[in-house]
């Protein structure tokens, strides 16, 4: 498969601040907090993930095992803890156990393991999808909202869409928590809901206690659209999927002289289509697991129309992360390592807006000392 050329690995020992990365996956994360904090503990369960973490980085940190498996009391201290708990029991796409679904329900685990801490981080980034605010009327993020509480820990949860930075719609949950002794820049809080809230966290902030309306200057308008991601230099080998276009979405396709499009393929009414958006950016990706999950690439020029899979390279650039970045293994190894991540900028964009602003208070300017860090007994 497509991978980028190995020139170094990148080195994200550069940093003022530390943190840990809890299902750390393929890396997106790591790499779009770079420069503002530096993970000194890494943990996967996943070896074909592990692969292309170690390939981009120096990953002495990274420690593949089940969460199940580790213990707090052997971790280094960091100023941030970041976990990207599976989605499986929270989407609309999985089972929808809930927050106590056998796969979801590793959230458990990391509170445990922040439990088990000698000094616990002062922040914390709880990453899922949309599914965890509205699922169960809401049921499933109170019970992991007191739980922070009772772990020392105010929070609020925003939706960002990773397509405000690149063509992909992507919203995702992110749930900021700071420990509760420590003081937030008026910056960063609201008076109520902005442009980061949903309904669905609209109606849990105003019923949850401390709960944080954070906020921060929505980006720029996005510059780049599909077509800037995609290469059309790969051959077309999907053009049986063609038949599967319902007729109202050919009937669109015939208003384009030339359209890039995506699509996933569903069972409507018991017959399997391939339904296509024509929006300009791709939908959101999935893991290569079950024979839907795999976004298809339709493109029209010149009068003709040809269909294929979109490759991993493109998955990686919907992801927002460089051509150098090394996908090792197969394609669906490609595929599992960008549908199962954090959009780089997203990741970047919450660190520069939120992250180190609130490291900062960690320490005493004056003094430039460590402010008290939570103890295990708190």
């Amino acid at each position: 498969m497509q991978s980028g050329k190995k020139d170094h690995k990148v080195n994200l020992a550069s940093a003022p601040w530390t943190m840990h990365e809890f299902f750390a996956g393929s890396g997106l994360v790591a790499y779009g907090l770079k420069g503002m904090f530096r993970p000194v503990w890494a943990n996967d369960i996943c070896s074909k993930k592990a692969a292309v973490y170690k390939e981009n980085f120096t990953s002495k940190h990274f420690v593949l095992n089940d969460i199940k498996n580790i213990s707090g009391t052997g971790l280094p201290y960091a100023h941030l803890s970041w976990a990207s708990f599976p989605c499986q029991d929270l989407s609309l796409a999985g089972s929808l156990g809930g927050i106590d679904g056998e796969r979801s329900g590793l959230v458990w685990e990391w509170l445990r393991i922040l439990e088990e801490m000698p000094e616990k981080p002062a922040l914390l980034l709880i990453e899922n999808v949309t599914g965890l605010l509205s699922s169960n009327t809401g049921a499933n993020y109170i019970k992991l909202h007191y739980a922070l509480l009772r772990l020392g820990y105010k929070s609020g949860a925003i939706l960002i869409n990773a397509a405000l930075f690149v063509p992909q719609s992507r919203p995702r949950v992110f749930v900021i928590a700071i420990r509760q002794d420590m003081p937030i820049p008026s910056e960063l809080c609201d008076s109520g809901p902005n442009w980061l809230h949903n309904q669905a966290a609209v109606t849990l902030g105003r019923t949850l206690p401390h709960w944080i309306w954070w906020r921060t200057d929505k980006p720029p308008k996005r510059k780049k659209s599909l077509v800037d991601m995609i290469d059309f230099n790969l051959p077309y080998d999907k053009d049986d999927a063609l038949k599967l276009i319902p007729p109202h979405h050919q009937k669109k396709l015939e208003e384009f002289d030339e359209i890039v499009a995506t699509g996933y393929r569903r069972t409507r009414h018991g017959k399997q289509c391939l339904e296509l958006r024509f929006d300009g950016i791709a939908g959101c990706l999935r893991t290569p697991e079950g024979g839907s999950s795999k976004q298809f690439l339709i493109v029209k020029k010149d009068g003709d129309l040809h269909a294929r899979l979109l490759s991993p390279r493109e998955a990686a650039r919907l992801m927002g992360a460089p051509d150098s970045y090394i996908l090792p293994g197969t394609n669906n190894d490609g595929y599992k390592a960008m549908g199962d991540a954090v959009a780089l900028p997203v990741a970047s964009f919450i660190g520069k807006s939120f992250l180190t602003k609130l490291a900062e208070v960690i320490y005493d300017e004056q003094r430039n000392q460590p402010i008290e860090r939570i103890s295990s007994g708190a």
